[in-house]
């Protein structure tokens, strides 16, 4: 697909992430707290929704699985720095572009501390590589029972199931009664759906590796492996979050929304207003959110949506392990800095 038609595929990422507010620093760190379930729910529902859909177009040959290797070093190790940094940052990579458009100038700081994370992760994975293994293939539900298995289409409406309740469960749960995370959930899967296609893109959506292919290229660190690897699929995102970053930008401007911030409610609460300080773990979460990233070979959107709606056991592990880091995190760090700052 030429860039233009690209551009809309990010701005309609972009704008579905806006309308559930699944972009806010107060969301995802309320996540991280325990205390606002909308990104879990969202997420729920764009699996389950998305999961039905790419298998159903795997096997009538419309679309291709794009499974993650299962690297056991790299996803495990990868998904818990990368949950601290989310927790942190209150941001994943690709919401961060979202945020920006709308004037989120932490989200600024956190995209600034990914970019020196990408560029470093180029640097040391010659090094690095024993330490992201062993590589134990590329198993998912479909490559490990068979297309024509009766068990596979009964795991996928089982997981559909059990997902689309746990979101609802979640939502009783929550403060907040709007449906918007359910309308962005089944937005998201079916854009997944959408960009799967052959006639489309033939690829899952992604974020992470924007971040050292842009990294990368602004210090002209090209001349190498990793570089090569990434350069296709850094450029998709590249463009892909251009076009969630104009999503933001044009949204809030018309909703007369736009606001430059840097220190948002839930920060305020729990670590105070000094706006330098939310700026430096701002920078200090990017760059956790995106070493760990490139770990584990994928973030929010690339190894949990996309990989999860495929059933692969990489990013499930890689979901658990986030949930993991993302929620101690959290605990540690929100209540560290309340019990400083007397918030409540």
């Amino acid at each position: 697909m030429h860039t233009l038609g690209l551009l809309v595929l990010g701005f309609v990422f972009g704008a579905a992430l806006r309308y559930a507010r699944l972009n806010r620093f107060d969301t995802i760190s309320g996540l991280a707290m325990l205390q606002d379930f909308t990104v879990a729910k969202a997420i729920a529902v764009a699996i389950g929704t998305g999961m039905v859909l790419i298998h159903l177009e795997v096997a009538l040959g419309w679309a291709s699985l794009h499974i993650k290797p299962l690297l056991l070093g790299g996803v495990v190790l990868g998904g818990l720095v990368f949950g601290v940094g989310m927790a942190i940052l209150g941001y994943c990579p690709g919401t961060l572009a979202v945020s920006v458009g709308e004037g989120s100038l932490d989200a600024l700081a956190g995209i600034v501390g990914g970019l020196l994370a990408g560029w470093l992760f180029t640097l040391l994975v010659p090094v690095m590589t024993p330490l992201l293994g062993p590589n134990l293939g590329k198993p998912a539900a479909a490559t490990l029972l068979g297309w024509a298995s009766v068990a596979l289409w009964v795991l996928v409406l089982v997981v559909t199931g059990v997902l689309w309740s746990v979101a609802f469960v979640l939502h009783r749960l929550d403060r907040q009664r709007d449906a918007r995370w359910l309308v962005a959930g089944v937005v998201l899967g079916l854009l997944e759906a959408l960009v799967f296609l052959k006639g489309v893109e033939n690829r899952p959506i992604g974020a992470s590796t924007a971040y050292p292919y842009l990294a990368d290229l602004l210090t002209g660190t090209t001349g190498n492996a990793y570089f090569h690897k990434i350069a296709r699929s850094g450029a998709w995102e590249a463009v892909f979050l251009a076009g969630a970053l104009l999503a933001g930008l044009v949204l809030s401007l018309v909703r007369r929304e736009f606001r430059w911030t840097v220190v948002h409610r839930r920060w305020q609460e729990t670590r105070g207003a000094d706006p330098r300080s939310r700026l430096l773990w701002a920078f200090v979460g990017g760059f956790f959110l995106v070493f760990g990233a490139r770990m584990a070979g994928g973030c929010t959107s690339g190894h949990i949506l996309s990989g999860g709606l495929q059933l692969a056991v990489s990013s499930w592990v890689f979901m658990g392990t986030v949930a993991v880091g993302l929620v101690a995190t959290g605990h540690w760090f929100y209540r560290a800095g309340r019990s400083k700052t007397g918030g409540v």
